[in-house]
């Protein structure tokens, strides 16, 4: 069996490419080699002229290269912008994972897991936000769940989201769009914190939430503790001035609510093991008020 690296298909700049993906958004995505620096990583050759008409003046080039700036585990990176035959292409980090929708696999997940990973996704969305970047394009499907366990939100919405028309085709995956967003109004910070907390929400209940107002996740998950409810409630929040006003303070919050999940359980934990205590205690009581009782019989009997 040969271990030899599979011959390119084509190549754009110093990327050989080696495999055609699926590309879920505009253009075309490949796996690919950096050759100059012996890496996989994951390239999208967009349309020609895609994002040629941005609002503010800014091109995809432009808005792609200040992406490059964010480092955050939780934000797929971008390594490189270009330009290969009059089309514009994007240079990412290639993920190995599965998207989290899968994970979800249609059930309620573990609380803790779930918070665990709206915490990585809301992080990564902050970071975002403070280098001016709105995403609103989250979902389970656009997230990806790393071999060991991360969530990564895509950096491609975000070299997007900020200049296109959301009427151009393709531009937008399928999202989890807050109340002002479907409405057709503007948006802003607030959004996404409505998009992770739908995920959330999903994530603790396998439904959607609606854009009139959730009930409690625990209404259907009994598992959820009322500090959750209120917490994911506040994110869905119909109205934008009810919201968390900042991703950070919305993850802060979450970290809160796994800290009590956190404490109730070593609580549970001590609880089991005080009642499995006594009982062994009783037992063992038992065990010896029979070897007294035998040992008198014996005794009695001898006498």
């Amino acid at each position: 069996m040969s271990d030899a690296a599979p011959a390119p298909i084509g190549a754009v700049g110093h990327y050989n490419l080696l495999q055609r993906l699926e590309p879920a958004g505009p253009g075309e995505l490949f796996r690919a080699r950096d050759t100059r620096l012996g890496r996989t990583v994951a390239v999208r050759l967009l349309p020609p002229g895609f994002g040629a008409d941005l609002r503010g003046g800014a091109s995809i080039t432009e808005s792609a290269r200040s992406l490059i700036a964010i480092s955050h585990p939780n934000v797929t990176t971008l390594f490189d912008v270009g330009e290969h035959q009059g089309r514009t292409y994007l240079v990412f980090e290639f993920l190995t994972g599965q998207p989290l929708r899968a994970e979800m696999a249609g059930r309620p997940m573990n609380v803790r897991r779930a918070l665990e990973l709206a915490i990585q996704i809301g992080d990564g969305v902050a970071d975002a936000h403070t280098s001016g970047f709105v995403h609103g394009g989250l979902s389970p499907d656009s997230i990806m769940v790393t071999a060991k366990g991360h969530a990564k939100i895509p950096a491609f919405e975000l070299a997007t989201r900020t200049g296109f028309d959301p009427s151009t085709p393709d531009v937008r995956l399928s999202d989890y769009d807050s109340p002002e967003e479907a409405a057709g109004h503007p948006t802003d910070e607030r959004s996404d914190i409505y998009s992770v907390g739908a995920i959330l929400y999903e994530m603790l209940t396998t439904r959607r939430p609606l854009h009139r107002g959730a009930s409690a996740p625990s209404a259907s998950n009994n598992t959820v503790p009322a500090e959750v409810d209120v917490i994911v409630l506040k994110a869905l929040s119909p109205n934008v001035q009810s919201r968390y006003q900042s991703a950070a303070t919305f993850v802060a919050e979450l970290r809160g609510g796994m800290a009590i999940v956190d404490e109730r359980e070593r609580i549970g934990d001590q609880q089991a093991a005080m009642k499995s205590g006594l009982s062994l205690g009783r037992v063992l009581a038992l065990t010896a008020l029979i070897l007294l009782g035998l040992g008198l019989l014996l005794a009695w009997t001898m006498r």
